[in-house]
């Protein structure tokens, strides 16, 4: 990453309230995938499109969603005994 984007970054660096936001808009979406433009429409405040992108990045990054040519998707289950099943069992 060049010093430039780094600074782009620090510049959009979103808050954990909006990261949560966010994230919340995306979790709780009455479709399977939502678009970007739908996300800014249902959040509740105004999210500059950048930090927008950087919470996107990261959620991506943490495996909570996916993001595909149609959209984005949230793929993240916390329940713990889907987890340990599929740390702990067989590879397919």
């Amino acid at each position: 990453m060049s010093e430039n984007e780094t600074m782009e970054k620090l510049t959009h660096s979103p808050t954990l309230n909006t990261v949560l936001m966010v994230e919340s808009v995306i979790k709780n979406s009455e479709n399977s995938i939502i678009t970007i433009p739908e996300i800014k429409r249902l959040l509740p405040k105004q999210v500059n499109h950048r930090t927008l992108m950087v919470i996107l990045e990261y959620l991506e990054e943490s495996g909570k969603i996916l993001v595909t040519i149609k959209g984005i998707t949230w793929i993240h289950n916390s329940n713990k005994k889907l987890q340990d099943s599929i740390k702990n069992g067989p590879e397919l």
